[in-house]
């Protein structure tokens, strides 16, 4: 809207132009208040009854709550009003009405659950501490991105739309492309493993990932957005440095430049950066802890997976981000390289808040003929991944790599309850729409 002030920046004895959403009207008779609010806060709009255009002040009075309002007038100080100055109007124009009953109260005065909440999200990030989370994952990713670039990495774009899956077919979402049968990709790891053998060597992305799991818990999407990095001449153990590295720039980042997004959250007090470097406890090592702390029914013994609650355990034991390294190899995807010397255990590992995972990666194994054992002791077929296992015989470095939950990482920063909170339109078992 050409001319348009933000309400943050309305200026005492400055003439503007504000426009928003109707947040409140207050009528105490012969004068009557109206908030009016936009991206950067509320501003006081004054109605005095006796000494207005009627017509005006009627418009004014007569808009329901989220009508899209322009208004055109002075801005004066008042210390009474809630941001100290107020807008005594000349003109108020109506430019996009609301229906008087609304779906929920995007002041917050009453609560809406969460699946009313994300049928509605438009009117759901009309509530400035809904806005915050979406604010400071932009931030997030604008850092990672940085911190990503500080590390020599390219940032490129992979298909999602895929012949084959990464890890076999029982998490894919098959689709009709032009009368064959494709599936939406559940990773990138194919393809930046092949941009890991071109001469970018290292490279990240982006981008949303397509699981066909038929979970329905608080931390797991059937769209996703998944961080990747994969380098050339990289080992698991400078991959892990630079997971923990991103990681690290994400909270500062936020610290810094999310001051207002934090207090409306209430973390302004206890939002930490993580410091010194992350435990790295193998994967024996993790099982041992869990099992002394005598809280699981089951003693873990090699070769079984961390359930939800044995993570919860070693979280509560660790206290901050951690790795879990040296995973069986029997565990862990074709592409994960072995310990040349111990080819029991995997180079694969895993990076953990203590409340859930939040990467997964390891070395890949780049030498042909080991990869194309590999597929067939995990029952795949290589031929149907010729693409990919052909660029291996033409001078495939050494490369590591990992992937981290976009919306996990976010979760856990804020402490969110639920991961839909953390994505705008969530996809899982019941959500299709919006």
């Amino acid at each position: 809207m050409h001319g348009r002030t933000y309400t943050a920046d309305a200026t005492p004895g400055e003439a503007v132009t504000v426009a928003g959403w109707v947040h409140e009207t207050r009528d105490l008779g012969g004068i009557a208040f109206l908030i009016l609010r936009d991206k950067t806060g509320k501003i006081q709009v004054k109605l005095e009854k006796d000494e207005m255009d009627e017509a005006m002040v009627e418009t004014g009075l007569d808009a329901h709550r989220e009508s899209v309002l322009k208004v055109e007038g002075d801005v004066k100080e008042e210390p009474r009003a809630p941001t100290g100055v107020e807008v005594v109007p000349t003109d108020i124009e109506v430019v996009a009405p609301a229906d008087p009953e609304l779906p929920l109260d995007p002041s917050g005065k009453v609560d809406a659950e969460l699946p009313t909440r994300l049928n509605n999200r438009t009117l759901d990030l009309r509530k400035p501490e809904v806005q915050a989370i979406f604010e400071i994952r932009a931030e997030l990713l604008r850092a990672v991105r940085d911190a990503f670039r500080s590390h020599d990495a390219t940032e490129i774009n992979t298909p999602k739309i895929v012949a084959t899956g990464t890890e076999g077919g029982t998490e894919l979402f098959p689709i009709s492309y032009f009368g064959e049968e494709a599936f939406m990709n559940q990773s990138p790891q194919l393809f930046k493993q092949l941009m890991a053998g071109s001469n970018l060597e290292r490279v990240f992305e982006i981008g949303p990932i397509f699981r066909a799991e038929e979970h329905n818990t608080p931390r797991h999407l059937n769209e996703a957005h998944s961080i990747d990095f994969e380098g050339a001449f990289c080992d698991h153990t400078e991959a892990m440095d630079v997971a923990e590295a991103v990681t690290k720039a994400a909270y500062e980042a936020v610290q810094e430049n999310c001051a207002d997004e934090l207090e409306l959250l209430d973390l302004a007090d206890d939002f930490e950066v993580p410091e010194g470097d992350f435990p790295r406890l193998s994967y024996q090592e993790a099982l041992d802890r869990v099992n002394a702390t005598g809280e699981l029914d089951d003693h873990l013994v090699w070769g079984d997976d961390l359930s939800t609650e044995a993570e919860h355990v070693l979280g509560q034991e660790v206290g901050e981000h951690y790795f879990i390294t040296d995973w069986p190899s029997e565990v862990k995807p074709f592409y994960i390289k072995d310990h040349d010397d111990e080819p029991d255990k995997s180079t694969g590992f895993d990076m953990m808040h203590p409340r859930m995972e939040l990467v997964s990666g390891g070395q890949r194994e780049h030498r042909y003929e080991e990869l194309i054992a590999g597929f067939e002791q995990q029952g795949l077929d290589p031929e149907e991944f010729d693409y990919y296992t052909k660029m291996f015989r033409y001078g495939m470095p050494p490369h590591a790599g990992w992937g981290m939950g976009a919306e996990r990482l976010l979760m856990t920063m804020l402490d969110l309850d639920n991961i839909r909170e953390a994505v705008l339109f969530p996809r899982d078992r019941q959500r299709l729409s919006p």
